[in-house]
């Protein structure tokens, strides 16, 4: 989700599945108004079979609590809605308190173009329990998306081995909010540049663009096509020499290349968007470099992933840049992150401790962690990441000096030896930003330095090394107890189930 210029309550009060304002109507009539809640967001595995993922999308999570407001019209139209069973769905008592509800929550996260792993923390939401479940799904469309971009723009840039990646991928993208959404998190992760004029306002991201086909069919000849163009703009001319044949569209470069040149310009690329890319290009440098034009770089484009700029440059292509439209912007071989928003303790009206509560699946892949949780990072002596640790602030034990592997309790590390820092940081509190929304270049420095700590171990595209995630060892305890707890308390009050088993 990108938040527009200026956002209004309509815009985002609603941004919501039906069934949290139905759970928020049921909090607001059984009492539980004042309860609070800890949620945790996270995603159960990386996407694009990488390592990790890169955090995005939290620096904007201030502006959505702040902007969390039921106007005139949005109540009108809730009021509206009839239940399935006959009558109103909502309630005018209910309805009422909404017309001037307004978030109190309090936000920890995870920094964006940091890198994150499996089932640690992303954000962690405390506040009443009807705060936390209206938040929801505008905070998971929030950075679930974006998170997700930006992990597929980090395996492109590197795949690319610092040549410029240009995001291409607007008119693909899930509609105009999502084409932001994209530019955004892509710039982050490592793009050069968006074609996305409208997020380079909004973002202050580079913006790049030329030509198109169109254009040069719209002339009678290509080379009248280029010539036309370079006068057009002498100080963004890449020349797309594809549109009828790659061999004959370089030659009208070169001629259009030295009347530049005689006008004290310079050409500043040439474009192909299609053909075997490796073997046109080799072709297409040898002819400039021939013509003493070793200055005019040579971009692709057409359905470029990471996988076929590895396969490019392992062909030793001479390329200098690429552009990158819709298996980035689509996330094609992945188009979702499966974030989720799990409730990890409550404390009752007046309580001062949190009670650690968990789901408990018959699919253990999807019980959840318990606990008002924090996550840490441990490094080697060198800086590099090693693990990352899991902890409740209410049970550390032993100092939190060693871990056992969230999927397996026979993996036990200890990290008594090892640096750590914390990842969450202080995002919102009581319903307000704790600072000044930090530009996109610090993000993206961010990421930079992560990525350029991690062992390439974790980097590869294919067969990744796994990092370990695990929980402190109070808090693997915590949760053994309280499965074991539960599955009994399930086996008293169904015995045939204990029967089966």
């Amino acid at each position: 989700m990108a938040l527009t210029d200026k956002t209004s309550a309509t815009d985002v009060a609603l941004l919501t599945d039906l069934y949290e304002l139905t759970m928020a109507q049921g909090l607001w009539e059984s009492g539980k108004l004042h309860d609070s809640a800890c949620f945790t967001a996270f995603f159960r595995e990386s996407a694009f079979g990488s390592a990790f993922c890169v955090m995005c999308g939290t620096a904007e999570l201030p502006e959505l609590v702040e902007s969390i407001r039921f106007s005139d019209t949005d109540i009108a139209y809730l009021a509206s809605l009839a239940a399935p069973g006959g009558g109103s769905m909502f309630k005018p008592g209910f309805l009422e308190f909404l017309r001037t509800f307004k978030m109190q929550v309090t936000i920890d996260a995870i920094p964006e173009g940091e890198l994150v792993f499996p089932r640690e923390p992303m954000v962690r939401v405390t506040g009443s329990v009807l705060e936390c479940q209206l938040l929801e799904t505008a905070l998971l469309n929030t950075i679930g998306f974006q998170t997700l971009v930006a992990t597929k723009t980090s395996r492109v840039v590197g795949a690319a081995e610092g040549r410029p990646v240009s995001e291409f991928g607007l008119r693909r993208a899930q509609g105009p909010d999502g084409g932001l959404s994209v530019a955004r998190a892509s710039y982050v992760a490592g793009a050069s540049s968006t074609s996305n004029v409208l997020a380079g306002r909004r973002y202050n991201i580079p913006v790049f663009g030329t030509h198109a086909h169109s254009w040069v069919m719209s002339f009678d000849t290509e080379l009248e096509a280029f010539r036309a163009f370079a006068r057009s703009s002498p100080n963004n001319c890449t020349l797309l020499i594809d549109t009828y044949d790659v061999r004959e569209g370089v030659e009208h470069a070169i001629i259009v290349a030295h009347e530049m040149e005689e006008r004290g310009e310079r050409l500043s690329a040439v474009r192909i968007d299609s053909g075997d890319l490796a073997k046109l290009a080799t072709y297409v440098r040898a002819r400039l470099d021939a013509e003493g034009l070793d200055y005019v770089k040579i971009a692709v484009s057409n359905d470029l992933d990471e996988y076929t700029i590895h396969s490019l440059l392992d062909q030793r292509a001479p390329l200098d840049s690429f552009g990158v439209g819709t298996k980035l912007a689509t996330c094609f071989d992945q188009p979702a992150l499966g974030c989720v928003y799990k409730l990890s303790a409550r404390r009752a009206t007046g309580e001062q401790d949190w009670t650690p509560v968990l789901k408990l699946s018959e699919q253990p892949a999807k019980r959840t962690i318990p606990g008002f949780q924090s996550v840490r990072r441990y490094m080697d002596e060198h800086g590099s990441p090693i693990c990352d640790m899991i902890y409740d602030q209410a049970c550390v034990e032993g100092a939190g000096t060693t871990l056992v592997a969230v999927h397996d309790p026979a993996l036990v590390t200890d990290v008594s030896g090892f640096a750590f820092r914390e990842l969450l940081e202080p995002c919102v509190r009581d319903g307000q930003a704790v600072r000044p929304r930090e530009s996109l270049e610090v993000a993206r420095e961010r990421n930079q330095r992560a990525l350029a700590a991690l062992d390439p171990a974790y980097k590869r595209f294919l067969y990744p090394q796994s990092y370990v995630v695990g929980l402190e060892r109070g808090l693997a305890n915590l949760r053994d107890r309280l499965v074991r707890e539960r599955m009994a308390e399930v086996s008293t009050a169904l015995p045939w189930r204990h029967r089966r088993q």
